[in-house]
């Protein structure tokens, strides 16, 4: 059995692979309910043989939204929608995870696909953003946040808690929070988007991220994993330095609860210098787990079969995030399972499909 397709267990919970489908914003949600269009879309992910799929960026409030089409958990009303999508991954024979996040200052942008900027004041569609700091993002996202106060950072932590509450109520046996990607966790700990100094600047800017995630520990169970996506380098010319203290702060939330971090770019500025290539984040990935004690998973540009092998034998990562290819082919771990030689490959999907793929094997 190649390393791809061998079991992963974390907690009590135990992956068919290592093969995970990371949080991809669909953007199609109204007012925060999915659609139809989340559950077939979610329902196919989870038949396609990946051992893990977890749920888009979904907003912990409504000004905690990416775009007015997010997905949502801040009101009990979006558990029903939210269930059906955990059932749909589950029988298809994936473990339904979630991602639950803030925007902050990146909230309240149009669609990709229809600008990807920030919607104009008088437009009614959009609202005032929060951050630790009063600075903006810049370039296609100018619009300046309004500072939080400690009031409303402890109200934020309350919706987190309240939204990690409802996806266990929603079936979901895998909570990932968003921290990442100059989102407002990520931006509470970038030296760019905080300059507060109070208790939580200066050398204390870790402390919105560990409060928050010791408060879902508090309220996720805990036999089920709970992860967090982080950006740990900025590409920004002071990368061993940001990683460093990256590094500190990850082995701090270890000694808080988290079980696994999904290693990943701050996108704090928007003129980084990502080096974007094959596998690029992987060695990152690697240090960040051996010098916090944690198992890591890492996406960017790890999309053949083969590349995933490496990673994983040469240990350094111990998931693989696929993103965009599942997009392009929500049976990808099919093709890899026969790309690396498995025995009957067709076995990684649902019986009325593996059947006849195993079937007419020889007349492909």
């Amino acid at each position: 059995m190649s390393k791809l397709f061998s079991p992963f267990t974390l907690k009590s919970v135990t992956l068919r692979n290592r093969i995970a489908v990371p949080p991809m914003c669909q953007y199609s949600a109204v007012n925060g309910f999915v659609n139809d269009w989340h559950i077939n879309h979610y329902a196919a992910l989870g038949r396609g043989g990946a051992g893990l799929v977890i749920v888009e960026a979904t907003a912990v409030s409504p000004e905690g939204r990416i775009t007015p089409g997010c997905t949502g958990l801040w009101s009990d009303d979006h558990v029903r929608g939210m269930s059906e999508v955990s059932a749909a991954i589950k029988r298809g024979g994936a473990v339904p995870g979630i991602q639950i996040g803030h925007a902050g200052r990146k909230a309240s942008a149009n669609r990709p696909w229809e600008g990807d900027d920030h919607i104009k004041d008088q437009e009614p569609d959009g609202w005032e953003t929060i951050a630790p700091s009063a600075i903006p993002f810049g370039a296609h996202l100018p619009k300046t946040p309004k500072e939080m106060s400690t009031e409303v950072i402890q109200r934020v932590q309350a919706d987190f808690i309240e939204a990690a509450q409802r996806a266990r109520a929603a079936g979901f046996e895998w909570l990932e929070l968003h921290f990442a990607h100059g989102y407002l966790a990520q931006s509470f700990f970038s030296e760019y988007a905080n300059t507060r100094s109070d208790e939580y600047g200066g050398n204390q800017r870790g402390r919105f991220i560990l409060e928050t995630l010791e408060a879902v520990r508090e309220v996720w169970p805990q036999h089920l994993p709970l992860t967090a996506r982080i950006g740990v380098i900025e590409f920004d010319g002071h990368d061993e330095k940001t990683l460093t203290e990256s590094i500190a702060l990850v082995r701090e939330m270890k000694a808080k609860g988290l079980d696994m971090l999904n290693v990943s770019v701050n996108f704090n500025i928007p003129d980084a210098q990502v080096p974007w290539g094959p596998a690029f984040l992987a060695p990152i990935a690697q240090r960040v787990g051996n010098e916090a004690g944690l198992p890591v998973a890492a996406a960017g540009g790890i999309d053949s079969p083969r590349l995933c092998e490496m990673v994983l034998e040469e240990k350094q990562i111990d998931l693989v995030m696929i993103g965009r290819a599942h997009l392009a082919n929500p049976h990808w771990a099919y093709q890899a399972a026969k790309a690396l030689g498995e025995e009957s490959p067709s076995w990684v999907l649902p019986a009325p499909y593996a059947h006849w793929l195993a079937r007419y094997a020889a007349s492909e």
